[in-house]
């Protein structure tokens, strides 16, 4: 979760979009809990791979994360981005045993428990409509043969939607060397961890998939909140009235929430300790602890303790913003 999110901004200038909030709960913490209900493991220890500015506040966020899932929070720095398997490197000392490997942008569910027994990698898969746009997974089977960066041809339909288990971390640790010490880069002229993935194949390694039945992006202002809608309307949240206000579900109002005289949803998420007055509030994301007033939004996203007053339509307000119209 090195990277700086910058088709999220302005909310990534003050979080990393791991954190962003999908109806009242991380990005990441969305990832961690798929784990916890899917996975036929104990996580036992989480290693955050941050960027050089990440400060003190984020891995205090991130610790109380890691405790609230009875898990040990190591951090570790990628200084410059080079590339998928580069940023995997930044982590060397914990590719110890069996690790799973998780980039950490999108949120994906599966109604089944995933097995890792009998492979030495697990990759998660999605069926795409266009795999041109992905790095894709050849199959025999439920055996992964082959791996494709972006195929110009249809060869497979089965996009690696970066989760990997690996069953002994030094294995990966060591062809992800091999890359940096040789210089082999891939798209991007980046280090790639599919190249690593490649040479473990090659080396004879058994890999499996695993399928996931949803695949939701939040790397853009309009994903973040397409993702919402599609979660709000998935958990279904129920509300009691408000003074004077209506509630077109679904919605998702966090604690100490106060809303008068207005119009939410639908497809709204509110984060705990807002005030939302006299305002209209359609498919938007409103982060804590800010305030609207008189306000009639839709498809914004604000962040937050902002400050909104008279503020029509379409907006996109960072953390601590004051905007009056």
């Amino acid at each position: 979760m090195a990277g700086r999110g910058t088709r999220v901004r302005p909310h990534s200038h003050t979080t990393p979009k791991p954190l962003l909030p999908v109806a009242g709960t991380m990005i990441i913490e969305r990832i961690v809990e798929t784990f916890a209900r899917t996975l036929d493991r104990t996580i036992t220890e989480i290693v955050y791979i941050l960027g050089p500015d990440f400060g003190r506040e984020i891995k205090e966020t991130l610790q109380e994360m890691s405790d609230r899932h009875n898990t040990k929070a190591t951090f570790r720095v990628q200084d410059v981005a080079l590339g998928t398997a580069h940023a995997v490197s930044c982590a060397n000392e914990d590719l110890k045993g069996e690790v799973i490997i998780v980039f950490a942008d999108t949120i994906f569910d599966s109604k089944e428990k995933v097995t890792v027994d009998d492979a030495d990698s697990v990759i998660w898969l999605k069926e795409v409509d266009d795999p041109s746009r992905f790095g894709v997974a050849v199959l025999d089977g439920d055996t992964i043969t082959d791996f494709v960066e972006k195929p110009s041809e249809p060869i497979s339909n089965l996009a690696i939607i970066g989760v990997y288990y690996f069953k002994r971390g030094e294995d990966l640790k060591k062809e992800i060397q091999y890359l940096l010490d040789n210089n082999v880069t891939g798209h991007g002229d980046e280090y790639q961890l599919t190249d690593a993935l490649d040479r473990l194949l090659k080396d004879g390694k058994t890999f499996k998939k695993a399928t996931v039945d949803e695949w939701l992006d939040c790397g853009t202002l309009p994903a973040w909140l397409d993702t919402t809608g599609e979660i709000l309307e998935k958990e279904n949240h129920d509300y009691s009235e408000f003074n004077n206000t209506t509630i077109n579900p679904p919605v998702f109002i966090g604690e100490g929430v106060e809303i008068s005289g207005s119009e939410i949803g639908p497809k709204v998420s509110i984060e705990s300790g807002t005030v939302i007055k006299n305002s209209i509030v359609k498919n938007s994301i409103i982060q804590k602890n800010a305030t609207l007033q008189d306000c009639n939004l839709s498809g914004s996203t604000i962040g937050n303790h902002a400050e909104l007053t008279g503020v029509k339509g379409e907006v996109h307000v960072g953390d601590d913003s004051v905007l009056k119209q």
